[in-house]
């Protein structure tokens, strides 16, 4: 089923903090895309998904004081992903400097870049606009890559998994948990030419038995990562890198607080916008 609950968030006063807390309360309930604008945010969850006693739980949860929340929904039956996010959300962006540049088969004006990744994201996180999606990004841009193998945990669109292939890595696997997702991301690996990448469909319990990597990456959210990092572990080969994303700043002692015992040390953490990118290195 493609059919989906799109909810109109007025945020009052509205900041770009106010309203990334939000979606990174509604990502751990299911909502998968979000729109922020001047005045508050639009997100969307899939209709089988969507609970309004839910919802109501988490703006009563909400931990900045003194910002008011008004809200309603609107059913939108399944459609052209790919149509509605070019022509009211997805424009091209270039990361690092002009390394990598990412758009949609639509896109005509397309800036020169060393990387040019094509992504019809449909309802899929990952189209680099989000600072957790543009920190790992970052970090894929510096890393040599050649010869390694990575996996990319929560795959989304595929973008992570589709740099790592182009920037030499001989191995690539990334997994994802939402069917939809993993339809688009299989079918962004395809556009981009790298049909080598191995797109699963599962979650972590796929990790058992799924070989060793150089480089894993996880652009998630801190409970996903917090649940199963002692399944990540197992699959990083002694002195390989974890990058983590999809959490703030304040989360990152948390996550350390959980990685380091279990044979990990921190390499460094990036942030953006309060978003954090958390590297780790294997040592045992």
């Amino acid at each position: 089923m493609n059919d989906y609950i799109e909810v109109r968030f007025t945020v009052t006063p509205c900041s770009e903090a106010a309203t990334d807390v939000l979606a990174a309360l509604l990502c751990d309930e299911g909502y998968e895309s979000f729109v922020p604008d001047e005045s508050g945010m639009t997100a969307y969850v899939k209709n089988e998904l969507y609970d309004t006693a839910v919802l109501e739980r988490v703006l009563d949860t909400y931990p900045i004081p003194d910002v008011d929340i008004k809200w309603h929904k609107t059913f939108i039956e399944g459609q052209d992903w790919n149509h509605e996010w070019e022509k009211n959300y997805f424009k091209p962006i270039v990361i690092g400097g002009n390394r990598c540049v990412i758009h949609s088969t639509f896109h005509t004006d397309i800036p020169k870049c060393e990387y040019d990744i094509v992504i019809d994201p449909k309802m899929a996180f990952g189209t680099g606009h989000h600072s957790t999606t543009s920190l790992i990004i970052g970090h894929l841009l510096e890393m040599n890559l050649a010869g390694k193998s990575v996996l990319d945990m929560g795959t989304g669109t595929g973008i992570l998994a589709i740099l790592a292939a182009m920037r030499g890595a001989t191995k690539v696997s990334a997994i994802e948990i939402d069917p939809m997702a993993h339809i688009n991301a299989v079918e962004n690996v395809a556009s981009n030419g790298h049909p080598e990448i191995e797109v699963l469909l599962g979650d972590a319990a796929l990790l058992d038995g799924i070989g060793e990597f150089d480089v894993m990456l996880a652009n998630i959210n801190r409970n996903i990562i917090l649940n199963d990092i002692e399944a990540y572990v197992k699959v990083i080969k002694p002195g390989g890198h974890l990058l983590l994303s999809g959490f703030y700043t304040e989360d990152v002692k948390v996550l350390e607080e959980k990685a380091l015992p279990l044979g990990f040390e921190e390499v460094s953490v990036r942030e953006m916008n309060n978003w954090c990118c958390l590297e780790l290195k294997k040592t045992r």
